[in-house]
């Protein structure tokens, strides 16, 4: 073989390592330590907790219990349907962070109502699945709502409006649910589709 040509075939060679390193480097999971994931509002519990046993509903009548939060990272927000800002805007961050992760890390978006009186399963599903079609809307007695949401620390209360009627408060985060069905921790506002994509690919490269 001619020195030129092996030459060549030197550089070609190592042309397509430095390839395969770069594109390693840009598609390999992203590992963030406890400290980087809070600097972008990401907070990982120092042990997960066990979430005591509940019976909910999703918008297609299916039981939710714990065991549909397993075996997959979940995200869970408490809204509600008539929330005029704070929850499209949430979901659509979810959606668009889902969108982006496609199959490379994927997780199950939830939307908990915490107005179940006025969010039906008519009303909640085609709401959830405007922001992602595999985005589970869940409902059910109010009691066994607030019950869930004290576990994960989330906060709601009903608040009379000027015009007769009500509208609600309550807190903001995103809730992180394990695989094994556990409170893994939470993203505070504001909350941003690349910060989401950033903490699912931690999770899944194991925080």
């Amino acid at each position: 073989m001619k020195p030129v040509t092996t030459t060549v075939l030197l550089c070609l060679a190592l042309m397509a390592v430095v390839l395969g390193m770069f594109v390693y480097s840009v598609t390999r999971p992203q590992t963030l330590s406890n400290e980087q994931l809070r600097e972008l509002g990401v907070f990982v519990l120092p042990e997960p907790r066990d979430i005591a046993a509940f019976t909910l509903a999703t918008a297609d009548g299916e039981p939710f219990v714990p065991e549909s939060l397993r075996g997959r990272w979940s995200l869970l927000f408490f809204g509600f349907t008539n929330c005029p800002d704070i929850c499209p805007t949430t979901l659509a961050v979810m959606g668009a962070a889902q969108r982006q992760l496609a199959a490379d890390s994927p997780f199950h978006g939830v939307l908990v109502s915490v107005d179940p009186e006025r969010d039906e399963a008519a009303v909640l599903g085609p709401y959830v699945s405007a922001f992602s079609p595999t985005f589970t809307g869940v409902t059910g007695d109010r009691r066994l709502i607030a019950e869930l949401a004290r576990q994960l620390n989330v906060a709601f209360l009903k608040v009379p409006a000027a015009d007769g009627g009500y509208t609600m408060d309550h807190s903001g985060q995103i809730v992180i649910i394990n695989p094994q069905g556990q409170y893994h921790g939470f993203i505070k506002m504001p909350h941003l589709a690349d910060t989401i994509v950033q903490a699912v690919r931690a999770l899944h490269a194991g925080v």
